[in-house]
């Protein structure tokens, strides 16, 4: 096929609005198909297959916490209720042991670190006397390390964290009575 004839092809297909188009004629073959055109443009006469329409990217969506004021408000809010109370009892166990000592809480999320490198011993063990601003470990969060200070003197009385353990914003780490 010769290239006035391909143009031909694609003059007549543009002109009728044909999305697909297949020729077959001896060793020759010919698939077309064509993208959607926007509104008010003219698409090439010359134009060659083109890439499928773009798929727009799913949207995630965290799941809706509820607030306690809708729950309270809420007269069928009794049955959700019973739960919350068994999902308050997790934390109490730290709970327990904050009341006989000041938490040290994480300031930021990232990864626990209890020495400056790995082979180092670790800034303090439980029953190490601390006092204000001594570090007690380190998190890296965004390759940054940022050293955790005592803000209180006394005794480290439990390390909660594991090295190289993930944690949260405001997760307690130590126990300092």
């Amino acid at each position: 096929m010769n290239p006035d004839d391909l143009k031909k092809i694609l003059d007549a297909l543009s002109a009728a609005d044909v999305r697909e188009f297949s020729l077959t004629t001896g060793s020759f073959a010919l698939d077309l198909k064509r993208g959607p055109v926007a509104l008010g443009a003219a698409a090439p006469a010359a134009s060659l297959p083109t890439a499928p329409p773009p798929v727009p990217a799913p949207s995630f969506q965290p799941a809706p916490v509820p607030a306690s004021t809708p729950a309270a408000a809420a007269p069928a809010a009794e049955p959700p209720a019973t739960p919350a109370p068994a999902a308050e009892a997790a934390p109490e166990a730290p709970a327990r042991s904050a009341s006989t000592g000041t938490p040290v809480k994480a300031p930021i999320v990232g990864t626990f670190y209890a020495a400056s490198s790995p082979d180092a011993p670790p800034y303090v063990k439980v029953g190490d006397k601390v006092q204000p601003g001594q570090v007690l470990c380190i998190i890296e969060a965004m390759k940054l390390m940022n050293e955790i200070e005592a803000e209180v003197s006394g005794t480290v009385r439990e390390i909660l964290v594991k090295n190289a353990e993930p944690v949260e914003y405001g997760q307690t780490l130590f126990i300092i009575e």
